[in-house]
């Protein structure tokens, strides 16, 4: 993921379905999430169904052995390009540091899944 969100230069992975674990510099007592992804009137083919849909994020324990779900978020390819979701559990009894989002479906390219940016909030 880079600062560069321009059309195309995104984190892409293959299919509707993967995941990325996120390592903060310290530890967080998180509150929100945001995702980023270029709106339709950018993209060269006018639609963005690379844009993912149904994601999960998970706080991870140190060890990496458990974890803890923070929350399912839904993005809109109808919204703004930058939408943020508030964690509905927080705060949760514990900081983290490690973040993972996985990816359950996106809006129906079944080639690849892009994202240009997430923010985490804490």
């Amino acid at each position: 993921l880079q600062e560069d969100v321009s059309i195309g230069n995104c984190w892409p992975f293959q299919g509707q379905q993967g995941q990325v674990v996120i390592r903060l510099p310290a530890r967080v007592n998180l509150t929100a999430i945001t995702l980023q992804h270029n709106l339709d009137e950018a993209s060269p083919s006018g639609m963005v169904i690379s844009a993912p849909r149904d994601v999960s994020a998970y706080g991870l324990e140190e060890n990496g052995e458990e974890e803890i779900l923070l929350g399912k978020l839904t993005y809109d390819v109808g919204g703004t390009s930058i939408q943020t979701f508030p964690l509905k559990k927080a705060p949760f009894p514990t900081a983290f540091s490690v973040i993972k989002l996985a990816v359950m479906s996106n809006w129906e390219n079944p080639a690849y899944t892009c994202i240009y940016r997430v923010r985490i909030h804490g």
